[in-house]
């Protein structure tokens, strides 16, 4: 049988959980009684609410910075551990009962409920509305028995954090970008054989490169992701792919017949042994986009974004005269 301690007011912060681990104690040692009914023998904590709540939860479900455990359902440290202890995931239903990470243990109703006399009504009369909760802390085993206007809300249910990251990510509106290449695509342009192919990723903006963030809630559950491009990947249609991490150079004619400082290449035929033959270059680009919300962290990766030109190739004809 769990042991049990009975609130007499509206348990807010779960101070009995800090009582559970003094300190110079370790977690799961018996608490210090400050208050003994002497009817019963139950001890009575009493605990001051923030004004304005009324009995109700906690205002905020808010895990910690980062719990690192994966799971939407945790305990924090901070509030239910001695220091030192690292932050654990919990299941969210264990025995007929339901985790809430606001308070910070297992929730049930008690059915029965007890009767008015019973001290964790504080006085209050059961018909009055309201019910009598046993927050259980597994890690202490004890019990808290205490009266809340309504249940507390159960952790662990809704989106996940990577749904509500998706919901983000699709706000970014992210697209492949527009191809910027030299040789220009079109009527009129060739390329020669031999001679750098300048790409990058023309009139960038960042939705097709990067960076750009956007932030969604849902479910009570509110994350942050922020998308980077991390490489372009250029299929030139001779069978060759060069890989750019980053939009690339744009070409201008001050730059000759130079190579590209970071994203180029160069043919060596034309296509289908052609004089002037048509290169369909396809670039792909590669998102990562990292987001963090619920106490999480986590990574998307995106790599179907394409868009596709043709080019002309050729070989350059030398005239001899006599």
């Amino acid at each position: 049988m769990r042991n049990r301690l009975v609130t007499d007011g509206v348990v807010l912060a779960l101070a009995f959980l800090g009582l559970v681990a003094l300190p110079g104690s370790a977690a799961g040692d018996a608490p210090q009684c400050q208050q003994v009914d002497f009817v019963t023998g139950v001890c009575i904590i009493t605990v001051e609410p923030p004004p304005g709540t009324d009995g109700a939860a906690p205002v905020a479900d808010a895990p910690p910075a980062d719990t690192g455990t994966g799971s939407p359902c945790w305990i924090d440290p901070t509030r239910q551990y001695a220091s030192g202890i690292p932050p654990q995931a919990v299941p969210c239903e264990r025995d007929g009962m339901w985790w809430s990470n606001a308070y910070g243990c297992y929730f049930r109703a008690l059915d029965p409920q007890p009767d008015a006399s019973d001290p964790a009504w504080a006085g209050r009369d059961p018909a009055a509305g309201g019910a009598i909760y046993e927050c259980w802390q597994p890690v202490s085993d004890y019990s808290v028995y205490l009266w809340l206007a309504d249940p507390p809300a159960r952790s662990g249910q809704g989106p996940s954090p990577r749904a509500v990251a998706e919901l983000a990510v699709k706000q970014m509106n992210l697209s492949a970008i527009q191809i910027g290449i030299v040789p220009q695509p079109g009527p009129g342009s060739m390329g020669i054989v031999g001679m750098p192919v300048w790409m990058w990723a023309a009139n960038a903006t960042p939705s097709t490169v990067g960076p750009v963030s956007a932030t969604a809630s849902a479910g009570g559950v509110t994350v942050t992701a922020t998308a980077k491009i991390h490489a372009i990947t250029w299929a030139m249609g001779d069978g060759s792919t060069v890989t750019c991490r980053g939009p690339g150079t744009p070409y201008d004619a001050s730059r000759g017949d130079t190579t590209s400082p970071d994203c180029g290449h160069v043919y060596t035929r034309t296509s289908a042994g052609q004089a002037g033959g048509v290169y369909t270059v396809t670039a792909t680009s590669d998102w990562v986009i990292t987001w963090v919300g619920a106490g999480q962290t986590g990574t998307i990766r995106m790599g179907d974004l394409v868009r596709s030109v043709q080019i002309a190739v050729g070989e350059a004809q030398v005239l001899v005269t006599k």
